[in-house]
């Protein structure tokens, strides 16, 4: 079977046939919503996953657009796989093949995830509550952060112990309804440390990891763009059916380009949070746009008799929310003025 791709720069494809790549493309062809697809394929995957920074940076985010493009619950449960793969490999820990993982690095008020004192073996003791953990209740593994002193720090977790517990569901949202995010208690559980006391917040991979969560929201506004040219082609389009078309087409090509040339970037280690907020920043508005365009041109129809697109409008709607909007437009406003400040070329702004 043969899924159509998101490429995002003419100069390099991701690979056409063969390998993880199309398993991983046929996986979110079925799953229609459903992560367990996915999670299939991801468990049948012999070796190590692709991982940014490597020189394919662009090949790996055009791969999760696609996917997205497909299926947005696809994309939601293979993107944080891949962020622990990459993750592992910044901190030299060797991969675990036949795996599925998550990483669980958000912090919410009312919870605290602490770790305790190393035991002898290196084995660390996490206790506490852990919020928007998701798919924790499918997944073998995960990267965790918990509080320690000083700081946080990451840890992996098997997290088929006993002594952890994913809350029960109350997940409203129709938007990616079957990945709950939840939090999870962990009672005395094991876990092994990954790198040193905020190294997980200070590596460069921190930004690329939020960069790769934009080429899924790119691939879902992809997937509403083939939903609108569709419709354009079952009847003679008008001259607003055509401007609106126009315009999602202008709005895919700022993003990809942008995204392009970040992966450019990522693979010669230029690459910090002032680029990823400005790029995820584009690629949020860019989605908001392209839902309220196509809902705008293809009316109540598709949203109320195709499941699909009914679909990916929610889970797009909930996805992007990972963006925090004005707060990160704010965060690279201070990396701006710091920039033209120490007047230090730092490259944050490159006018």
């Amino acid at each position: 079977m043969e899924t159509p791709t998101v490429l995002l720069s003419t100069a390099a494809p991701i690979p056409a046939a063969g390998g993880a790549t199309a398993a991983w493309l046929h996986a979110a062809a079925r799953c229609a919503g459903d992560p367990s697809p996915m999670l299939a394929a991801l468990r049948n995957t012999p070796g190590p996953p692709p991982v940014p920074g490597t020189g394919a940076t662009l090949s790996l985010w055009e791969l999760l657009a696609s996917v997205a493009a497909l299926d947005l619950t696809a994309a939601r449960t293979l993107e944080p796989h891949l962020d622990a793969a990459a993750i592992l490999d910044q901190a030299g820990i060797a991969w675990v093949p036949g795996t599925t993982w998550g990483v669980f690095a958000a912090e919410g008020p009312g919870l605290k995830l602490e770790a305790g004192a190393e035991d002898d073996d290196g084995t660390w003791r996490l206790r506490g509550d852990k919020p928007w953990c998701s798919l924790a209740g499918s997944l073998d593994h995960a990267l965790i952060t918990a509080a320690v002193p000083g700081g946080r720090r990451a840890f992996t977790v098997d997290l088929r112990q006993s002594g952890v517990v994913p809350a029960p569901s109350t997940w409203a949202s129709h938007g990616l309804a079957n990945v709950p995010s939840g939090p999870i208690r962990l009672d005395d559980v094991a876990a092994r440390p990954v790198g040193g006391t905020d190294w997980y917040l200070r590596r460069d991979g921190f930004a690329w990891g939020g960069l790769a969560v934009a080429a899924c929201w790119f691939g879902g506004a992809v997937g509403l763009y083939r939903t609108l040219i569709q419709s354009a082609t079952r009847r003679e389009p008008d001259q607003l059916a055509l401007a609106w078309l126009g315009e999602a087409d202008r709005l895919l090509a700022s993003g990809a380009a942008l995204l392009a040339d970040a992966a450019h970037q990522v693979d010669a280690g230029r690459v910090g949070w002032g680029v990823a907020h400005r790029v995820r920043g584009h690629i949020a508005s860019l989605c908001g746009r392209m839902l309220s365009l196509t809902g705008q041109s293809l009316g109540p129809g598709p949203l109320t008799f195709d499941a699909d697109h009914a679909r990916r409008v929610a889970d797009l709607t909930v996805y992007v929310r990972q963006h925090h909007a004005a707060r990160d437009d704010a965060s690279l406003g201070r990396l701006l003025l710091e920039d033209s400040t120490a007047g230090q070329g730092t490259g944050v702004r490159p006018w």
